[in-house]
């Protein structure tokens, strides 16, 4: 996955995820209007405007951005009508080439971490293997050690996909637990998760010099994102925290490396819902998006 993804991060020209988290105040009237006409008002009908509202931006978008970034919490909330949307917005994707990374944020172990796993692994059901998710790569909540990730960190190997774990995320409280300085090391607590993430990704390697198992490394703490790349110099960077949280391109600068590879960039509001503060577009979802993902292209060129 991850030589595939720096591949299409060449083609476009802009190393972009868009992260597909909408919420219903960010869908115009005319989609959910015709979904309520059509299933009534229903969750079928929340659904489907999630998913016609995401097809329109991946419309526009397919060329620019490489990656789209759906979370799945803005789809379950709609119970299982919801789950098929994101399913199906991952399935879109794919169909225009794009790769698609899953927002999980997993975290389990043991046999409940092997299930999780078919995010990317799919399934065998007699003999007969399916893919219901459609993803690329997803992300993992390291809370729990290896033995949350090594089921993961598998199945990357035998089906070429990709894991982004939580090392130092973008919230402002992340301080809290990530900064704490531990005794016996005298590392912080997110300097240490990331030197097991680099030794996660060891085995797990590339032909590009990145590992498939990469990091999630927030845009918002310019210090110490540059301080991770200097320490985990074959680990890939999913980025967020950038546009709507604050951080702009020159806060990333040095989150790449010297020949301005190794990150992806998050923006999600500042796209998807770029209609709404682009009043020259009216409702035209995939025109502002496209505008909002040319911009930030541009803002990210090194």
């Amino acid at each position: 996955m991850i030589d595939r993804l720096i591949a299409k991060i060449e083609a476009c020209g802009a190393p972009i995820a868009v992260g597909l988290d909408p919420v219903m105040d960010m869908i115009p009237d005319r989609i959910k209007k015709r979904n309520i006409e059509e299933h009534g008002l229903s969750l079928k009908a929340a659904a489907a405007a999630l998913l016609d509202f995401n097809k329109e931006i991946i419309d526009c978008i397919w060329d620019i951005a490489p990656a789209v970034k759906p979370q799945i919490a803005m789809y379950e909330r709609f119970g299982p009508e919801g789950v098929a949307a994101y399913a199906e917005t991952a399935a879109y994707a794919k169909t225009k080439g794009m790769i698609v990374i899953g927002d999980v944020k997993r975290g389990d172990i043991a046999s409940t971490a092997e299930a999780y796993a078919a995010h990317i692994g799919g399934v065998i059901f007699e003999g007969v293997a399916f893919d219901p998710w459609h993803a690329d790569a997803v992300t993992l909540n390291p809370y729990m050690g290896a033995d949350a990730i090594k089921p993961f960190v598998e199945v990357c190997l035998s089906h070429d996909k990709g894991i982004f774990i939580l090392v130092k995320t973008s919230n402002p409280s992340s301080s809290e637990i990530q900064d704490i300085t531990l005794a016996p090391c005298g590392k912080t607590v997110f300097e240490h998760v990331a030197g097991l993430v680099s030794s996660w990704g060891e085995g797990a390697m590339g032909t590009q010099g990145y590992s498939k198992v990469a990091a999630v490394v927030g845009a918002t703490f310019a210090e110490q994102g540059t301080a991770l790349r200097k320490s985990m110099p074959h680990t890939f960077f999913l980025i967020p925290g950038y546009g709507a949280q604050g951080a702009t391109g020159k806060d990333i600068r040095d989150f790449f490396d010297s020949d301005g590879r190794g990150c992806l960039v998050n923006s999600s509001r500042g796209i998807i819902s770029a209609w709404r503060t682009r009043p020259c577009h009216g409702d035209r979802v995939g025109e502002a998006a496209r505008e909002a993902a040319m911009r930030m292209a541009k803002d990210l060129k090194l």
